[in-house]
């Protein structure tokens, strides 16, 4: 997971671009194949997500299809955060008070609406230039820079790709879990690497690495420059700190589909700890 060399100008913060856009269609025909395989108890079936089965899930899928296309195509203004709401407290309310609607949607209908709103929401990337400015910025790759559209795009591939698998482990159906499906997760997610590590500060040239192990894994680094972690464009061989752990622990972790605690007894740590224990604190998700 290389990019420029951080003494340069044109080094993006946010690492190399990575165009999601071709695996939408891909990771949606997984998705409908397995919600139209569903029994019937399997729709009421509880997830990961607090007081949400795998029928408030789709729902959920459905309210950021539609909240996007609205939003991004139509120029739709609908956000009105009440009194000092924050970001997370106002996508908890909307995506709550959605979520309850489609309860009243049958399994067929809900997913009738998936399969005639993907393609739009393709037509949508498509319309995209990826290195202009993102519509919504990345909070968890947070910096001082607004968030290129490609990162935005990436970004909600990775939100699809993890609530399907929240619906697999729900109903005990594995897939959609290939290095061609997880990978391109797994990279966005550790795009979250040098914003995790923002509140400690080091000398230039420390770094930190984070091995995955798996088909969809891979090394990204972070280095310290000029008072501020960026990625770095080559794994070090010596770095700071340095954490391994599996491609399967990495993607739930940074959803917190499992807890830092939990995620740290499956990694391997060496070096700083005050680094390494930041670092698995990674977090990709708005909260």
């Amino acid at each position: 997971m290389t990019t420029a060399t951080p003494s340069t100008p044109s080094l993006s913060p946010f690492g190399p671009l990575i165009d999601t856009r071709p695996l939408f269609p891909r990771e949606r025909h997984a998705l409908l194949e397995l919600l139209r395989s569903l029994a019937p108890a399997d729709w009421a079936a509880p997830t990961v997500c607090p007081g949400w089965d795998v029928h408030d899930i789709a729902g959920h899928v459905l309210n950021d299809y539609v909240r996007r296309i609205s939003g991004a195509r139509d120029g739709h203004r609908g956000a009105v955060f009440e009194n000092d709401e924050t970001l997370p407290d106002y996508l908890t309310r909307v995506n709550g008070v959605f979520v309850a609607a489609t309860r009243q949607i049958g399994p067929r209908v809900l997913t009738d609406l998936l399969a005639h709103l993907g393609p739009q929401i393709d037509a949508l990337w498509a319309t995209v230039p990826l290195d202009g400015p993102a519509r919504l910025d990345v909070s968890w790759a947070g910096t001082d820079e607004p968030s290129p559209a490609w990162l935005d795009i990436a970004r909600e591939y990775t939100e699809f790709w993890a609530h399907q698998q929240q619906i697999r482990d729900a109903v005990g159906r594995p897939g959609a879990a290939g290095p061609e499906l997880l990978g391109p997760v797994i990279d966005t997610f550790m795009r979250a690497l040098p914003h995790t590590l923002r509140g400690h500060e080091r000398p230039d040239g420390t770094s930190v690495r984070f091995d995955v192990t798996g088909p969809a894994g891979g090394s990204w680094s972070a280095v310290r420059r000029s008072a501020r972690w960026l990625p770095s464009p080559t794994a070090p061989p010596a770095p700071a700190a340095h954490i391994t752990t599996d491609q399967d622990t990495l993607w739930r972790l940074a959803t917190r589909g499992v807890t830092v605690e939990e995620a740290r007894l499956r990694c391997v740590l060496d070096g700083d700890e005050a680094l390494t224990r930041a670092a698995t604190t990674l977090l990709a998700v708005v909260a």
